[in-house]
Order: structure tokens, then sequence, then C-alpha cells
């Protein structure tokens, strides 16, 4: 009988007859008082360590977190005015920011489908906005010129539109379409492309305007339209065409009002107790059937029945351990992506052009500009004018991280110039965040190249426990370089975890 219930719930499934939410939009809990008598060492003050830290002391457990830095959020990280910013092999920066300013330095946005982390934002009283991840205002800097994102979006779907009505009207397609198909597509192609009677791309202002329409008489002009050897010059305008079709890009994305870290914030306040801050791992040993954990200046030892360790790679290779050398094997060397941030402080100069949020692009160094997404029609706002993660180049994160601070503010200058004539003056206090220089992080997260195949065996040994030592991370998740990966494994972890700790407790009677 129950597996007659579970296929029809299955087939009923399938077929869309039940509205099944996502697994990780499931409430996740241990059970209660479950993990009373016992501790654990968590290593590291990111979205895993946090959500781990919260959900075991939730579970009765007795938590110890121990976190590098003198902060909490881990790539999550907001920088706001008079926030030291420390880069290992550059001057410290002091940030200038006035009062209510903010850079988001790491995270950027939040997808709609990430349920788990805005599940805790709405759990803790995060309010969250907006955050606007497409404008087709914005403008893109490519070859030493400006266009706007609307005209190579429309321009290039016009073209398109009007090659493939060409195609139909010449019969090119009459094997694979029947004639009412060949009429039907030929219709939808006309509004969808904007084309002519002939199949010919004619703007209708979707691309913007020379002359934008008025009252009275004043009909406008439609921009005139790009060729299509223009539109196909450069490869590197291909990311950002696409950049808002990708899952976990697309409308609405948000953000916690005030800044990204409000998140880690709020779950840091409900753990507080258990945080030790300027505690550095140094050595994780196991110890009978429990850890020791060797951290901090003073090289304090930490005894538990337990360890999630969710450092980032290029740290977790520099503690000393007693690992497997399978385990050791899996956390080889493999630097971290790096990653470029700078803002700057400005008068908000683009809204004044009719830019309200939404992402710039270019081909320069600094790759991407982000608009701030509130705050409208206040006197300035923060302009995030670079975020170099090989967007538009595979070596500019590399590059750009090798420039000298000055280097990046003249190079973000100088694309914002393009986009703007006459405003980057006005752009100060600058800050920048290269991740691959920053201490207890040295870079955003593994190369895609190794992850993407994580049917391998490093990445299945890096799931699997070290007896009592666990591991969580968003380099543990199908969905990394996100917060939302970060939290999900550090669940997959604790499921893990409990079921062990069952186990001993089951053998020990």
């Amino acid at each position: 009988m129950a597996g007659g219930v579970g296929a029809t719930y299955l087939g009923m499934q399938a077929l869309g007859l039940l509205n099944t939410p996502p697994a990780s939009a499931q409430a996740f809990a241990l059970p209660a008082g479950s993990g009373r008598g016992r501790s654990i060492a968590i290593l590291g003050g990111g979205i895993a360590g946090l959500v781990a830290a919260y959900e075991l002391r939730q579970a009765g457990w007795n938590v110890t977190l121990l976190e590098a830095r003198d902060r909490i959020g881990g790539r999550v990280w907001t920088v706001r005015g008079g926030d030291r910013i420390v880069q290992t092999g550059r001057p410290d920066q002091v940030a200038r920011f006035a009062d209510g300013m903010y850079f988001n330095a790491g995270a950027a946005r939040i997808p709609a489908a990430h349920h788990t982390i805005l599940g805790y934002a709405k759990a803790f009283g995060v309010p969250i906005e907006a955050m606007v991840n497409t404008n087709r205002a914005a403008r893109w800097d490519f070859g030493g010129r400006a266009y706007t994102n609307r005209q190579m979006v429309h321009d290039l779907r016009g073209r398109m539109s009007e090659l493939l009505a060409k195609a139909i009207d010449r019969g090119s397609l009459d094997q694979d379409m029947t004639a009412g198909d060949k009429s039907a597509m030929r219709g939808f192609l006309n509004f969808y492309g904007s084309l002519d009677r002939d199949g010919g791309y004619r703007p209708d202002g979707r691309s913007g305007y020379a002359e934008l329409p008025g009252g009275y008489e004043v009909g406008g002009a439609a921009a005139p339209a790009m060729t299509l050897p223009e539109l196909m010059s450069r490869e590197s305008w291909g990311l950002p065409l696409v950049f808002e079709e990708f899952f976990d890009q697309q409308a609405p994305m948000f953000q916690p009002v005030g800044g990204m870290d409000r998140i880690a914030a709020a779950i840091y306040e409900r753990v507080r107790p258990a945080v030790r801050l300027n505690s550095p791992a140094l050595e994780i040993r196991r110890r009978s059937e429990g850890v020791r954990i060797v951290h901090g200046p003073g090289r304090q030892a930490l005894d538990a029945d337990y360890c999630l360790c969710t450092l980032p790679l290029p740290l977790l290779q520099k503690v000393a351990n007693d690992f497997s050398p399978a385990k050791r094997e899996a956390i080889r060397d493999d630097p971290y992506l790096s990653s470029v941030k700078v803002a700057f402080e400005a008068p908000r100069f683009w809204e004044d052009e009719g830019i309200y949020g939404g992402l710039g692009w270019s081909d320069q160094a600094n790759e991407n500009l982000i608009y701030p997404s509130g705050g409208w029609h206040s006197p300035r706002g923060v302009l995030v004018a670079a975020y170099t993660a090989g967007w538009t180049g595979p070596d500019n994160p590399r590059l750009f991280t090798a420039m000298s601070h000055e280097e990046r503010y003249r190079i973000c200058r100088e694309s914002v110039e393009r986009l703007h004539p006459g405003k980057s003056a006005l752009m100060d206090k600058p800050a920048t965040v290269a991740w691959g220089l920053t201490p207890w992080s040295e870079g955003v997260g593994p190369d895609s190249r190794r992850w993407n195949n994580r049917g391998t065996g490093f990445y299945a040994e890096l799931m699997r426990p070290e007896g009592p030592i666990f591991f969580a991370g968003e380099h543990l998740s199908y969905v990394h370089f996100w917060q939302e990966g970060a939290a999900l494994s550090a669940h997959e972890a604790m499921k893990k975890l409990h079921a062990a700790a069952a186990s001993r407790a089951a053998a020990a009677t």
C-alpha cells in the first residue's frame, strides 16, 4: 500500500498535478534536544558556519564557533565608512563612505529561487528589497564606445529575426516546416523582431530613440539600427547579452536593506555567545573519539566531540591536521579564483540620465558596473565601478588583481567617463577589494574547470566525514559562489552529523 501511494504521488508530481515546493524551500530543523550533552567545534564564521551554529544550538548542542577574522560573514562582506580593508601586500585602506553608504565587497545579490537564505532572512526579520540586476537603460563600454543595453538586445533580436524571416521566404526551411508553420512563424517574427512586410528589421523604439517622443507633434525618431557585422564583432558581448537569462540571475533579484551582510549579522546575534573572533584554527587533531582544535594567537586548545569545518580549501591546506592521505589529496593545492571590486561614492549622476539600478558592462579590466538599487533621488550613492570575475575576459581577474589600487581607480574612471561623459571627476572616496589578496579568504571560490565535474573522486572525498570531523561550505554544493550553497551544504553536513551522533549513542548503549 505504501509503495502504491508513493508511486501515485510521484506520478502526480511528474504530471504537474501537485504543487510541491523544492527541497530547499522546506524548513530545516534537527530533532529538538538531539544534541543535548554533545559538543562541537565549528571552524569558520561564514554563512555555512553561522547556519550550522544556529541550527545545532537550537537542537541543544554545545557549540563553539572559531572565526579567524574580527568579523563574521566570510565572503559576505559589506564595507562601511570607517572600516579597515586589509589586503596582502598592499597598503591598508580605511573606507570613507558617508553615514548610510555601503559597498558590498563580496556577495552582491540573492536570486528569488534561493529559498533557504531568503527563509532565514524572513525568519529573523531582515527586510529585503529588490536588487535591479537588469536595466535596459544601462550602458556597455566596448571598443571605446558606449552602447545601451536595450540597443544591443533589441538590435540583435531584430537582426536574427530578419535572417530567419529571409530563410523562410527563400524556402530554405521548406523541408522542416509546413506552409502553415511558416506563415505562423513569419507573423510571429514580424512582431517579435520588429520586421517590416518584406522581412527587414525596422527599429520601432524598443532599442531606443535618437529623438524621444514628446507632446503634440513630437513623434520621436527611433535610433538607427546596428548592423549584424557590428553586433557580431566582439565575442565578449556574449555573456552580457545572456547574463539575465541564467537561472540564478533572472528577475526578480533581492538584497537585504542596508547591506548584504544583514542576514549574516542577524544569525550572528542569535549565536553570539558561541562565537570566538580572531581565533584562526591552527591544528585539527583527532583525540580519542573526539577532536582537539588548536587555535588563536595563544595556541589555545579546544576539545569537542565533533568538528564541522567550513574553511575554504586554500586555508584548510595550511592547517596542520592528521587527515587521511585521501582527504589531503582532495584538498590539495588548488588556488581559488580571484575577483576584484572597486567602489566610489558620488552624486547620483546616472539617475539624471535615466539609469536606476542595473549593470553596466565593459571590455576593459573593470568588466562590470553595479548601479545602486535603492535610495532613488538621494543626493549621493555608491557606484561599484568594477566587478572583475572573468565576465568579458578570462585573464581580467589576474590582471586586475596585480594592479595597484591607483591603476584600478584609473581604469574605472576612464570607463565611467566613456559611459557618462564629464562625470567621472565627480567620483571620490574610492575603495577596492581583491579577494585573492584578502586574508582568510584567498579567493572567491574553486576553479569551475575542476568543480564542474563533481562526479570525480575528490568531491566525494571532500563530502566524506573524517571520523568525527565533518565538512561544509559553498564549495560542497552545486550552488557554489552563493550564500544558498553555503547554507544548503551546512544542512547536509548536519544531517550526516546527526546520524553519526545517534549511531555512536546507540553503540554506547
